[in-house]
């Protein structure tokens, strides 16, 4: 009897040691981070997809059990996930995973986030008071991500830390690299002028040097209106843009509609993971990203 019981502590032991990290993320760009820093010792689950609205998710049953059973949860942040994430929690009842425990990091808290405001009017549409969410379109955002991520991963498994460590390095080490051919190639958009759908993209633009001169959104997270996209026909037909940028999961036809009236090429940039079918990983989401921008100018 003692010899099975012992054989069933040893086994439990075993199971746990080498039981996968489990990781939600809310967004593709960090679930595709976390699997990067340990592919073989995580399991990240994306509560999003590319073509979804981050803002704008329903707390359905299959992603509370999903947090109830993470040692991890990490979100973009600064209220970009007000609208969905504090139902998940709260269903979930996983106190490890709760705002101000080890289990939970928010991505956008560890860069520098841009464009924060005192104004929390929300009939002025989607106020960001703690800054603008979207950081992962600056690939240099991502080294210090990675960095904080793969600290936060070492402490909740802190056998596998030296896994995670060496995981990082070889990320970063290629990510380096990648970067400085990303930079390289996309000097000829130095000052490329930018309409964007939503001010998805401010990130992009200050690496970039993208000059933003106007939102088809006159109110950030409303529909363009007819009024506004005419008074921007106005504005740009005789040129002073020199593409339109929308993400996969806003609507094209203002951009088209403008686009067909102005000249200016209008350009479907993925925002994350999974935007575009070349889009596979974080890699190859910067490749696809300065690879359309260099294509529209042309």
């Amino acid at each position: 009897m003692i010899k099975i019981i012992i054989t069933l502590v040893l086994t439990t032991i075993s199971i746990t040691a080498q039981a996968d990290l489990r990781i939600f993320a809310c967004e593709p760009e960090w679930a595709a981070l976390a699997t990067e820093i340990g592919p073989k010792k995580v399991k990240a689950y994306s509560a999003t997809n590319a073509r979804q609205d981050p803002h704008y998710i329903q707390a359905r049953p299959s992603l509370i059990a999903k947090v109830r059973k993470a040692d991890l949860v990490i979100c973009s942040g600064a209220q970009l996930e007000i609208g969905w994430l504090p139902v998940l929690l709260q269903k979930a009842n996983n106190r490890n995973v709760m705002p101000g425990s080890p289990g939970y990091l928010e991505a956008s808290s560890v860069v520098e986030r841009f464009d924060a405001t005192a104004d929390v009017d929300r009939a002025k549409g989607d106020i960001h008071p703690l800054g603008n969410p979207h950081v992962q379109t600056n690939p240099h955002n991502i080294v210090v991500i990675a960095t904080a991520l793969a600290k936060r991963m070492s402490e909740l498994d802190n056998a596998n830390a030296e896994t995670y460590q060496a995981g990082l390095d070889d990320f970063l080490d290629r990510w380096q690299a990648a970067m400085e051919k990303w930079e390289q190639r996309a000097v000829p958009l130095r000052g490329k002028r930018v309409i964007t759908h939503h001010k998805s993209w401010v990130y992009l633009e200050r690496w970039l040097e993208l000059i933003e001169v106007a939102n088809l959104e006159a109110i950030p997270g409303l529909p363009p209106t007819a009024g506004h996209i005419s008074n921007l026909v106005s504005r740009f037909e005789s040129n002073g843009a020199d593409f339109i940028i929308r993400a996969p999961y806003q609507d094209k036809r203002a951009s088209l509609w403008l686009s067909e009236r102005t000249g200016i090429p209008a350009v479907e940039l993925p925002l994350t993971v999974g935007g575009t079918e070349g889009a596979t990983d974080l890699f190859s989401l910067f490749d696809e990203i300065v690879g359309i921008l260099l294509g529209a100018s042309q």
